[in-house]
């Protein structure tokens, strides 16, 4: 019996009941999918629920005797040995050892699918996420999006959502500016300007330009009058820079379906239809030679300028045109990953959302995302050889690799602060957690080759009631857990209860690993036990598999 079929056993029990007249409680009151919960204690059962706590008072009678009753009506069914009542109204439920190891058999029959549920089912979501300015390398704040952000994506896609990945390409304004003449400074063997950028890369891409234009046949950019030559240096260096942007974040396994180009809000006179749009809403007015939008009505602490009195649009001009660009394309929710120091965008952003007769927090969202420290040899690293200021994607990769680097990154609350140990992320050893979750996995597969050699075939029998060891029942809830992560997971904006479920998992069948055998020993004669267990060991695999794929990381086969 899986958490489902008991969910809607439970259910079908207080329709029963309500049908009746046990309970007098309007039938729109039922959940449509009665909660479970694995108890902390497992001589409590393998099932808990506190249904009867929530409803008692709406039918009219304490929880104790709601649940009492629900216990009875639910003690016939199939599956169920035991319902009991404790404290002032919790259920706790035990599977009989058949009902409970069908969960094995139904895992590996729904392969990939295991896991998956329909909650967001049709809902267009963008989701934007990384959108770094293509003044530099990708740096660790903005790979911990690159990863908790494609891992969300998945998540969110596995409860059905349709989710488009989005990058803001932000082309246009001073930081661009402040970039092309760092690469022209450069190029003329110059210092960077006191507010430009430095690194190594500087040097790389200005080259790089130059080298470009000659092999075009077209003029040295450095011998160009300097409005030409510095708009030469920010058209092709932006291009560059943002294509190895791009390729660092193709080789880390992230790829966005849009890339959307800030410029492209002004050229197309996105911003002018926005305004408009809030114009006629009664949100725009005019003062001090200046265009205001009334953000103060939908709770910002200040209206806001969106066209200054020298006619220039202001930042948030883009940020009202690119929301409505959104919605426009047929997005049902927005979702915006950004970094720590973005706390004051929310508050403009939501009232943007309200202008537009929108729902904050449902047509837009918005996921701030804490600092990466890296520590390795028990100091701070604190900079890359090669950007100069800051610790980069690439660096990140060269030292721990794809896997060990998107799992670390993906594992904690992106509203935490985390410290990443490169030394403990490059060790094959159970402290690692990655290494530790894959470990599992490439034991499971392990087990079935050497099942299969041993002549140990799944399809030659399956007898749920042989999974009656303590170790297997623990397994089993835990597998059991895994479609409630995932929608949580997705409920909640957090992939990283996906990683820290997987560790559990994996502490399961380590130890289920060490108590039972699924190849026969000496001279036992291959059963149903063995095949029996093999369906677990191949479910705990699947599980592994599907839950590692959520967090963009690959499932080993060996180690």
């Amino acid at each position: 019996m899986t958490p489902a079929q008991l969910s809607e056993a439970l259910r079908a029990a207080l329709v029963h009941a309500v049908d009746d007249g046990t309970f007098a409680l309007d039938p729109a009151a039922i959940p449509a999918t009665v909660h479970l919960e694995r108890p902390r204690q497992r001589e409590h059962g393998d099932w808990a629920t506190n249904v009867a706590m929530q409803l008692a008072k709406k039918a009219g009678t304490n929880p104790r005797a709601f649940a009492e009753e629900l216990a009875r009506r639910l003690a016939d069914t199939e599956g169920v040995s035991a319902v009991e009542v404790a404290g002032p109204g919790f259920l706790n439920i035990r599977l009989d050892a058949a009902a409970a190891g069908e969960l094995a058999h139904s895992v590996v029959e729904q392969g990939a699918e295991y896991g998956q549920n329909e909650a967001l089912a049709g809902v267009a979501l963008n989701l934007e996420f990384v959108s770094a300015n293509p003044t530099g390398p990708l740096h660790i704040g903005g790979v911990r999006w690159a990863a908790v952000g494609d891992s969300l994506a998945r998540v969110l896609q596995a409860s059905g959502a349709v989710v488009t990945r989005e990058y803001y390409f932000n082309d246009h304004g001073a930081q661009i500016d402040r970039f092309s003449r760092s690469l022209l400074a450069r190029a003329l063997g110059q210092d960077a300007p006191e507010d430009g950028y430095g690194g190594d890369y500087i040097t790389e891409i200005a080259e790089q330009v130059v080298a470009d234009a000659l092999a075009a046949g077209e003029p040295d950019p450095r011998t160009l009058p300097f409005d030409d030559a510095n708009e030469a240096f920010r058209a092709r260096g932006v291009e560059l820079m943002f294509a190895e942007i791009r390729k660092s974040l193709e080789d880390f396994g992230v790829e966005f379906d849009v890339y959307f180009h800030e410029d492209s809000l002004h050229e197309s006179g996105a911003v002018d239809h926005a305004i408009a749009r809030l114009r006629e809403l009664g949100h725009v007015f005019e003062a001090d030679g200046a265009t205001w939008l009334r953000t103060t009505t939908f709770g910002d602490d200040r209206d806001r300028v969106i066209i200054r009195s020298n006619g220039e649009a202001a930042y948030i001009a883009g940020d009202i045109a690119y929301y409505l660009d959104k919605r426009e394309r047929g997005f049902d929710r927005v979702v915006i990953m950004l970094g720590a120091d973005h706390h004051g965008y929310i508050g403009r952003m939501m009232a943007i959302c309200a202008a537009f007769g929108d729902t904050p927090g449902v047509n837009l969202e918005i996921l701030i995302g804490q600092l990466v420290n890296l520590v390795q040899n028990g100091a701070p690293v604190r900079m890359s050889k090669r950007a100069g200021t800051v610790v980069t994607i690439d660096d990140l990769v060269d030292a721990v690799g794809v896997d060990a680097a998107r799992y670390a990154l993906a594992r904690s609350s992106a509203d935490s602060m985390i410290d990443l140990d490169l030394d403990l992320l490059t060790r094959a050893t159970n402290e690692n957690p990655v290494f530790y979750v894959q470990y599992a996995h490439a034991r499971t597969v392990n087990v079935g080759r050497n099942a299969a050699e041993a002549g140990v075939r799944r399809e030659d029998g399956f007898d749920a009631a042989l999974l009656d060891h303590e170790s297997e029942s623990v397994l089993l809830g835990s597998i059991a857990e895994f479609p409630r992560v995932v929608a949580q997971a997705a409920e909640l904006r957090e992939p990283h209860r996906v990683a820290r479920y997987l560790e559990e998992l994996a502490g399961s069948y380590h130890k289920w690993y060490d108590q039972r055998r699924v190849a026969p020993f000496g001279d036992e004669v291959v059963g149903d036990v063995h095949r029996t267990r093999l369906w677990l060991n191949d479910a705990t695999r699947q599980v592994l598999a599907n839950g590692l794929g959520l967090l963009g990381v690959t499932a080993p086969e060996r180690m």
